[in-house]
């Protein structure tokens, strides 16, 4: 589900999912638990207005595991002017072209906001 290759036509390789069965089998049960345990049950919303640097929210419009609702989008709207991108289609975690299409645009991000801090110097 993290890659979306439980949906009909997904083109995830058997590479990438074999990468994700390692890294899930390199954490310690507890450890695992208690992380998803926390990030589920923790309200980070007071955190997240309090922000006050350039911040980029991406996220997947199909992310099986934190539906786009309850995190990208309310996240984009708690922070004060947060540039959002939202990939229609997509799951959790970007893989094959939407990669590099994500990195190109984190770039993209940054680079408009060295621009701003000159132009504001």
């Amino acid at each position: 589900m993290f890659y979306g290759a439980n949906r009909p036509d997904a083109k995830v390789s058997q590479g990438l999912l074999d990468q994700f069965w390692l890294w899930s089998m390199q954490g310690g049960l507890k450890n695992v638990y208690d992380s998803i345990k926390a990030f589920s049950e923790t309200d980070f919303q007071e955190d997240l207005k309090k922000f006050d640097v350039p911040t980029l929210v991406m996220h997947g419009e199909d992310d099986q595991i934190v539906p786009i609702n309850i995190s990208g989008k309310r996240s984009a709207k708690l922070i004060k002017g947060a540039k959002e991108i939202f990939y229609p289609g997509l799951p959790q975690w970007p893989h094959r072209h939407e990669y590099r299409s994500s990195q190109r645009r984190s770039v993209e991000f940054l680079q408009s906001v060295q621009q701003a801090r000159k132009a504001a110097a």
